[in-house]
C-alpha cells in the first residue's frame, strides 16, 4: 500500500487539516476528500474572519475563500472558492485558483498559473506559467517555469499508477495529476503525465516527459 507519509513528513502542527488528511491514507484519497474537508472547515470559520490580508480592487474573489495573514495579493487574478490560502504566501498577477484548493504557508503562486482541486503544503513554489490540477505538492516542492502537471488520460479512463515489480495501484480516479513529495523538483517546461508519483527530493529535468513512480 502506498501511503501519504512516504511523500510528506514536513507538515506543520498548525495546518488545520492535519487531523483529517491522515498520513496513513493513500495520497490520492486526500484529493477525494478535498471537497468534504473544505466544507467542514468553512462550517466553523465565520465569514467575517476569512479574509485577513488586504485585497486589491481588481482581484476577483468569490465563494468560500480563506486568506491568511500577511499574504501578498496581486492587482489582478481570480480566486473561486472553496479555497484556503495560508499565511505569508505570495500570489502574483493573473493567478487563477478554481475550487477545492488548499495552500499552506509561505507558498508562491505565480503569474498566469492555474490551480484546481489540489493541495500545496508549506513553502511550495509554483512561480511561472504552470498548471497544477488534481495534484499534491509536498513541502518545499518546486516547479520550473512552464512545467505542467497533466491530470487526464487521452482515453479518459481510470488513472493507474504503475510501480516496480509490476505493482499497479488503482486510484479510482479519472482525474489525477502528480503526487510530489517534499523537496521534489520539476524543471522548466517538463510535463508530468497523469498519476506520476515523485518521491521526496526526486527530480524531473527540464523538457522531459515523466510518468510512473520516480524516486
Amino acid at each position: 500500500m502506498m501511503q501519504a507519509k512516504q511523500f510528506f513528513s514536513s507538515i506543520a502542527d498548525t495546518w488545520p487539516f492535519k487531523n483529517i488528511l491522515l498520513l496513513d491514507m493513500e495520497p490520492w484519497v486526500w484529493l477525494k476528500r478535498l471537497p468534504e474537508v473544505l466544507a467542514k472547515f468553512f462550517e466553523h470559520c465565520p465569514t467575517e474572519s476569512r479574509i485577513r490580508s488586504r485585497v486589491p480592487p481588481n482581484l476577483y474573489i468569490c465563494g468560500d475563500v480563506f486568506i491568511g495573514e500577511n499574504v501578498a495579493l496581486p492587482p489582478s487574478g481570480y480566486i473561486q472558492g472553496p479555497a484556503y490560502v495560508g499565511d505569508h504566501c505570495t500570489l502574483r498577477p493573473s493567478v487563477y485558483i478554481r475550487e477545492n484548493v488548499i495552500v499552506g504557508q509561505h507558498c508562491v503562486l505565480g503569474n498566469s498559473c492555474e490551480f484546481k482541486h489540489s493541495i500545496l503544503l508549506d513553502h511550495v513554489q509554483v512561480p511561472h506559467f504552470n498548471y497544477v490540477g488534481d495534484s499534491i505538492l509536498g513541502a518545499y516542492a518546486h516547479l520550473g517555469a512552464g512545467a505542467i502537471l497533466s491530470n487526464v488520460r487521452f482515453d479518459k479512463s481510470e488513472i493507474l499508477i504503475k510501480g516496480s515489480n509490476n505493482k499497479v495501484y488503482a486510484t479510482g480516479l479519472k482525474k489525477l495529476g502528480a503526487i510530489m513529495g517534499d523537496y521534489a523538483e520539476v524543471g522548466c517546461n517538463a510535463v508530468l503525465q497523469p498519476g506520476t508519483c515523485l518521491f521526496p527530493h526526486g527530480k524531473v529535468y527540464p523538457l522531459n516527459s515523466a510518468k510512473g513512480i520516480i524516486t
